[in-house]
């Protein structure tokens, strides 16, 4: 079975840190841009960031630079969402997914979307 399966996610509160993972079943993201979106209800999606395969390029939402860190794990068939500096507008469900031919700056079309796992940030 191909997928991924978001899990980290939680209640935290602004200032706080969580570190998301991606899990890959059924196939191997060495090859694959891998990224991350986030999705609050009557808003679009946004995509929060993003690693090529062989980390050729990357991408970040603007909000996020600086806060939020993707990082490739190919030995456990994992890409992670390292999230720091948590603020009330990163409350959304963040859910992965992968591009098997387009770059980050380039991509040709997501699929394989996981359930994601939600993120709430609140004082």
């Amino acid at each position: 079975q191909l997928q991924f399966v978001e899990s980290g996610g939680g209640l935290v509160q602004p200032g706080e840190s969580l570190r998301l993972s991606c899990a890959a079943s059924g196939f191997t993201l060495d090859y694959d841009n891998i990224a991350w979106f986030r999705q609050v209800p009557g808003r679009q999606v946004e995509r929060v960031a993003c690693v090529s395969s062989y980390d050729y390029d990357t991408y970040y939402l603007d909000s996020v630079k600086g806060r939020f860190t993707i990082v490739r794990d190919n030995a456990n068939n994992t890409v992670y969402l390292q999230m720091n500096v948590l603020k009330p507008e990163d409350t959304a469900v963040y859910r992965c997914a992968r591009d098997t031919i387009g770059s980050c700056t380039w991509p040709e079309k997501y699929e394989l979307w996981g359930r994601g796992t939600q993120v709430t940030v609140s004082s």
